[in-house]
């Protein structure tokens, strides 16, 4: 079993390298981690709307959110530069919300000061937000039991 001082090093291994050895998704490290399909059509018309930013840091390899959340209340685990925490917003709409959970300052950050150029686009400022944290310690990064509706994580 690990100890206390290797988690750390982990965490900031892991800190270092997605706030700043990566600039863009160009600079990833492996080629691992593929996606078996397109997103669907919705998800990729989406995504063009999407501050280019966000979209640039995108270090996912999937897409793990569902069709049909309106008015959902979505919460994802390591959302990095926050794309998909984008998607889910707008596939949420103006009555849900969605919370992104990372570790990751550099990422947060990107994912937070883009937030009110996509309520332009999107015609409303969506219920997004972006919380500092652990996903193994969610209760510390402020989120609450029974707070979401759909919980969705990507690589």
């Amino acid at each position: 079993m690990a100890s206390l001082g290797d988690s750390n090093a982990v965490y900031s291994s892991v800190k270092d390298y997605y706030g700043k050895v990566l600039e863009s998704s160009k600079d990833l490290k492996t080629s691992a981690c593929t996606a078996g399909a397109a997103p669907h059509a919705i998800v990729r018309k989406i995504i063009k709307t999407i501050p280019s930013a966000v979209n640039d840091k995108f270090y996912g390899c999937g897409n793990p959110i569902p069709l049909g959340i309106e008015g959902k209340d979505v919460l994802d685990l390591g959302s990095g530069s926050g794309r998909d925490c984008y998607v889910a917003a707008a596939l949420v709409g103006p009555q849900g919300s969605v919370t992104g959970v990372d570790m990751t300052d550099e990422q947060l950050q990107t994912a937070r000061e883009n937030i009110d150029a996509f309520g332009t686009t999107l015609g409303y400022t969506p219920k997004l937000k972006f919380v500092t944290g652990y996903i193994e310690e969610l209760k510390a990064a402020g989120i609450t039991d029974s707070s979401a509706d759909i919980c969705i994580s990507n690589c």
